[in-house]
């Protein structure tokens, strides 16, 4: 039984698996993706993470660490002068691994492991996203939006109310005789026109 062992052999000895994660890692900041297994992209993830975080302070020192890790200058190169300008204000978490499915042969789990700064089609949607309105499985955000959609309905029938008060020289008559016709009943008005018949025959 391997209780508590954290790492993952990969069916290789320890100079092979060494130099086959240093390959990896060299072609993930050359080309910034990379199509393998996912076993070999969690793996991979440990080794070069580490890398990229020490290459945000550029001195020889941490140069000189990467190469040993590396064993490359030209990626060496990419990653302290194009990569670590775009990871620098990332805390931690450079990669991301998209599952692809499985291999014909082996029925193996494939995956493209990349770097997150690098995918330009995944920065543009994480940025519409963050802009629009956040949604949340809470049960407790209901109570808001209720809230909201009350303030939201209350707030136009303030503003009706208030248009009236505003107007009420001119429109506060007219909306009292409206009132008054709708409560009368239909034979009042034929009695104010008699009414009015006698007064001028009086005159």
């Amino acid at each position: 039984m391997r209780h508590g062992k954290k790492v993952n052999h990969l069916g290789r000895t320890a100079s092979h698996r060494k130099a086959m994660l240093s390959n990896m890692a060299a072609s993930l900041i050359l080309h910034k993706r990379v199509s393998t297994t996912v076993a070999k992209a969690k793996a991979l993830r440990k080794y070069v993470e580490p890398l990229l975080t020490k290459s945000k302070s550029d001195t020889t020192h941490s140069r000189r660490t990467c190469f040993a890790y590396l064993q490359n200058k030209e990626s060496v190169k990419e990653l302290f002068d194009e990569v670590s300008v775009k990871v620098a204000n990332r805390p931690g978490g450079y990669t991301r691994i998209l599952k692809t499915g499985y291999r014909l042969g082996d029925n193996a789990e494939m995956c493209v492991i990349e770097l997150v700064d690098y995918n330009e089609d995944m920065l543009t949607s994480a940025s519409t996203a963050t802009g629009a309105a956040k949604k949340t499985r809470r049960r407790g955000g209901k109570k808001g939006s209720d809230a909201a959609s009350t303030e939201a309905t209350a707030a136009p029938a303030a503003e009706t109310k208030a248009v009236p008060a505003t107007d009420a020289g001119t429109t506060a008559p007219a909306v009292e005789a409206q009132a008054q016709a709708a409560t009368e009943t239909p034979d009042a008005p034929a009695e104010s026109t008699d009414s009015n018949d006698e007064t001028k025959d009086a005159q």
